[in-house]
């Protein structure tokens, strides 16, 4: 999902690249009409003007877009450690076997969701999430089974818990899965090209300087927005810093 947008660094060399080729033929294009009239000129400004501003605002909505779908992510791994913290102590409630095999596959599952958090790798995401799946499901058994055997309100809260456990994972799932939609970076690029190829007709001198910072400026923005909206690739990215530190408390005991 989302490929390119997964790359921040290449964001940055494409949009820098792209924007300031824009500027150069934007530069070429006035030089072949010539000069302008100051009421074209007039004109040229004020359009230059309301581009800029757009481009600004749409800049400043993907931001906060990027920005939105950070915390959540934040959000969501601070509730997960919570959910499995929670439980961890719930367990207490259950027959001393259950508790036990409980609290070794708690603590192997949150290891799973460390790594989760930190893996980059494809293929060791798949078999991340493979293993989690299948500790899921045992996790469930263990306290599905003493539950249903004898049912009362003490059990029923550790039944409670540990599907929070189990929903707080899907929860962080599809928080990683909400990224800015492609629509709104098609609009963004196609606002920034055309910005920097209105700014290179009306530059009036050749100066390889003055050309070239509007594409700076404006590749640095995309490549921000891309960095915090990559889950995995950014340089900006959730550390589970509760979860590990959930694992050293645990593993501590």
């Amino acid at each position: 999902m989302y490929p390119s947008f997964n790359r921040p660094f290449a964001v940055l060399i494409l949009a820098l690249c792209v924007f300031y080729i824009a500027a150069h033929v934007g530069a070429f294009w006035r030089k072949r009409q010539g000069e302008l009239k100051e009421e074209s000129r007039n004109d040229l400004a004020l359009i230059i003007g309301a581009t800029l501003t757009l481009l600004g605002l749409i800049i400043g909505f993907t931001f906060s877009m990027a920005l939105t779908r950070y915390d959540l992510r934040k959000n969501y791994e601070e509730a997960e450690a919570n959910a499995i913290g929670t439980e961890y102590v719930r367990l207490d409630f259950l027959p001393v076997s259950d508790a036990e095999r409980g609290r070794g596959l708690l603590k192997a599952y949150l290891d799973q969701r460390i790594a989760f958090y930190v893996s980059r790798d494809r293929q060791s995401l798949e078999r991340i999430n493979a293993q989690t799946a299948q500790l899921q499901g045992e996790l469930w058994q263990v306290v599905r089974k003493p539950v249903a055997a004898d049912p009362t309100p003490v059990g029923a809260l550790v039944l409670a818990g540990m599907n929070d456990v189990l929903n707080s994972q899907g929860y962080t799932q599809a928080a990683w899965w909400n990224r800015i939609p492609v629509a709104a970076w098609a609009l963004l690029f196609l606002l920034s090209l055309f910005s920097n190829l209105l700014v290179g007709y009306a530059a009036q001198g050749r100066s390889f300087w003055h050309l070239f910072i509007l594409p700076i400026v404006l590749a640095i923005s995309l490549f921000l927005i891309a960095d915090i909206d990559s889950p995995r690739r950014g340089i900006i990215r959730v550390q589970p810093e509760n979860l590990q530190s959930l694992a050293t408390s645990l593993r501590s005991e």
